[in-house]
């Protein structure tokens, strides 16, 4: 699945950037920004095995939720030069192109959820 593919690849640029703030940030923002990150491809995988279409689509809401959980403690990161603009720039694209395909990827599984249901009624 391309959109778990792309999250994953967030998850180990997320990763090694983080490798370079500061020690005292190894249980604070460190260790909430890699788990909003891993968050994003796990809930992504688990929702796919999930058997309900409408347990797949909350799970995806769940990972644009931790998506945009991820952005918003990268732009924290740059605002303490942690990182810069220009290492921050290529990951918000990231997060940008996943965010588009989570959504119309959720939008697809609802509307299938719902053709679903109105045919069993």
């Amino acid at each position: 699945m391309k959109v778990w593919q792309r999250s994953h690849g967030l998850v180990l640029k997320v990763y090694r950037l983080a490798r370079n703030f500061p020690a005292d940030e190894k249980y604070g923002l460190v260790s909430q920004l890699r788990r909003a990150a891993v968050s994003v491809s796990t809930n992504i995988a688990e929702g796919s095995k999930r058997e309900g279409r409408q347990d797949y689509a909350r799970f995806l809401n769940i990972a644009e939720g931790s998506l945009v959980e991820t952005e918003c403690l990268l732009m924290i990161a740059r605002d303490l030069e942690y990182l810069t603009p220009d290492a921050l720039a290529p990951l918000l694209g990231e997060i940008k192109e996943i965010a588009r395909m989570l959504h119309y990827l959720r939008i697809k599984v609802e509307r299938e959820t719902s053709a679903l249901l109105k045919r069993a009624a």
